[in-house]
């Protein structure tokens, strides 16, 4: 269940059709102030971190929720996109581009990346009037017209980690991460706990190499930082790392060595990339519907910080799996199983080196 104290609803079921016909505008006065959007027409504009509009899959991603929103809803929807900073650049104040938003009548704004969190915070303290959400950050000051949305992204880096190692023969995978944080460092201790599983379930020893780009928009460095990891023997390796993770996944398909995707099916996004064998999910485009729903139907009400994960159908693994089948049939139907696990709290999946280091000891 959801993180917070909430009426219960079937995530599964509230972004499917039923919770479609919520739209805003239907009969029943709603509590201003509250968190929840106002009655009436709803301008929603989205606001990305580094890394763009395109930085596939994450930006994109949520941009497609926008999208289906406006489909479904009849919303006014836009976006203002962050261009990609260099590698040398530090980009942290992100309040023009709110207040572009803001200015230009959005009530409704989404802040999409964990960079946003302390502008979107302070923003929306002074502007009561605007509903603001965030995906990847929370809402720090208890604040009623604000809601954080966060993800078990170590609940499915766990199951990709246990394909990496079943898959493994050299006995060595690796993770690269973007932006060194705690959002990121969920996805790597997941994913070497996963290994950390396979190793104990079916004997193997595979080791785990992790580097992080510090970028989220360099190709070229993912790229370069994959062959390293290629020459240190790695013959699985994982990304969470936006637009340099394409680069590691280019590498990978030029070195003929597998690779697992992230956020969006990108073994179907890329087929010319031929080694991706799956991809660990994070719906971000079915939360943010789902919040946004909520928000327009009062039966999420604001001020709460949600995390979702794989008993909310929030996470999972990409269902094209040809090419891992190809080395194993069994290991999806196993992976499935782990997911179930999860679900039904028999795997408490650590999210940093703390828990990981206690879950090692019970392994």
């Amino acid at each position: 269940m959801f993180d917070v104290s909430m009426t219960r609803r079937s995530f599964a079921t509230a972004v499917g059709a039923g919770a479609m016909a919520a739209l805003v505008g239907c009969g029943g006065a709603k509590e201003h102030g509250t968190g929840a959007l106002p009655d009436g027409p709803v301008k929603a504009v989205m606001i990305t971190s580094t890394g763009g509009i395109a930085d596939q899959p994450f930006n994109e991603l949520a941009w497609k929720a926008m999208q289906q929103l406006e489909s479904d809803n009849g919303w006014d929807v836009g976006y203002i996109a962050e261009p990609p900073v260099q590698e040398s650049e530090e980009r942290s104040n992100y309040t023009p581009n709110i207040m572009k938003a803001i200015d230009q009548g959005a009530t409704f704004i989404w802040g999409i990346g964990y960079a946003l969190e302390d502008d979107i915070n302070a923003i929306a303290e002074e502007h009561p009037e605007v509903t603001f959400a965030l995906i990847d950050a929370t809402n720090d000051r208890n604040l009623e017209n604000l809601t954080g949305v966060m993800f078990h992204a170590e609940q499915c880096s766990f199951v990709v980690g246990y394909i990496a190692a079943r898959v493994s023969e050299s006995g060595k995978v690796g993770f690269l991460g973007g932006m060194t944080s705690t959002m990121i460092q969920a996805f790597e201790y997941g994913f070497y706990a996963g290994v950390v599983y396979a190793n104990s379930e079916l004997g193997k020893s595979v080791t785990y190499e992790g580097k992080y780009a510090e970028s989220f928009s360099d190709f070229n460095k993912g790229s370069s930082l994959a062959q390293q990891m290629i020459k240190d023997g790695c013959d699985v390796l994982y990304q969470a790392a936006g637009g340099t993770g394409l680069g590691l996944l280019k590498a990978c398909s030029d070195a003929d060595v597998w690779c697992i995707g992230v956020d969006q099916d990108q073994a179907a996004m890329y087929p010319d990339y031929t080694t991706i064998i799956t991809s660990a999910l994070k719906r971000v485009d079915t939360a943010m519907i789902y919040v946004s729903n909520g928000l327009a139907d009062a039966t999420i009400l604001g001020g709460d910080n949600l995390t979702l994960g794989a008993i909310d159908d929030a996470i999972g693994i990409a269902s094209t799996h040809d090419r891992l089948d190809k080395i194993d049939d069994k290991i999806y139907p196993a992976a499935l199983e782990l997911i179930e696990k999860i679900k039904e709290g028999e795997i408490i999946v650590p999210d940093n080196k703390k828990d990981f280091e206690e879950y090692v000891k019970t392994v």
